[in-house]
């Protein structure tokens, strides 16, 4: 496209593609990649994205900070034919079909302790309003006394709705939890979204499942071992405004 760019507006009168490429090249232009970010909307950004800062590094005595969401749609794929492995020094581990069979969806929703790095999770057909308020009774169970501070996004079922679900959720357990949201279309400041990416990529990515009952108990096994051998609260750089640094796990 470049190339046939360049001649329609006369800047040449001939040249190849393998020219266009070496010149780009050269002068360190690279006008097919992308670079993608996600700007908030959300006027109270530094205000709301500060506060849950706070709750990471400075959490109020006898209390706990839970990172709450869902991780909806995670597919049991079963590859068709199996992996080739290699062992040829330099070569990929393994060389993998692309086809694979669907066998259905779960929905992972998860609690991330950020003291403790431990994880309280749920593992079912769907992220619905029910589902979660399930997983919450068994979050209250999980952490019984005390000051709750629970940070999610902006998903409609973490709102109150029609049924005031967390006003009466609350109101049984004592009005121990607090709830905290991230700032909109700014998800990533909630911490539990760095450990989804530890289950897409320890778990799920290089994985094969037979069904969703197969799917589960994967997830289910993988959070046990996590809890038992790998918790670790995440080291929090990022302190609210300006952004100027990240996180890591």
């Amino acid at each position: 496209e470049v190339r046939q760019e360049a001649l329609r507006r006369g800047t040449i009168d001939a040249i190849s593609w393998s020219s266009v490429q070496r010149l780009l090249a050269g002068a360190d232009i690279r006008p097919h990649h992308v670079e993608g970010w996600l700007h908030s909307i959300d006027p109270e950004f530094r205000e709301k994205s500060t506060r849950i800062c706070e709750l990471y590094v400075h959490p109020p005595p006898a209390s706990v900070v839970v990172c709450v969401d869902e991780m909806p749609g995670v597919q049991a794929l079963r590859r068709k034919y199996p992996d080739h492995w290699k062992r040829t020094p330099g070569a990929p581990a393994r060389r993998r079909e692309f086809e694979y069979i669907r066998g259905g969806t779960q929905a992972l929703i998860a609690g991330f302790e950020v003291r403790s790095g431990e994880v309280t999770a749920h593992c079912g057909d769907d992220r619905s309003a029910a589902s979660l308020e399930a997983f919450m009774e068994s979050l209250a169970a999980t952490y019984p006394t005390g000051t709750v501070y629970i940070v999610w996004d902006n998903l409609n079922i973490h709102y109150d709705g029609k049924a005031d679900r967390w006003t009466r959720f609350n109101a049984r357990h004592g009005q121990r939890f607090v709830f905290v949201y991230t700032p909109k279309h700014a998800s990533w400041v909630n911490q539990i979204e760095i450990f989804f990416s530890i289950v897409h990529r320890k778990c799920l990515r290089h994985g094969s499942f037979a069904s969703t009952d197969d799917l589960r108990q994967t997830l289910v096994d993988f959070i046990a071992h996590w809890n038992q051998d790998l918790a670790h609260p995440f080291r929090w750089t990022f302190t609210g405004y300006p952004l100027r640094s990240g996180i890591a796990a």
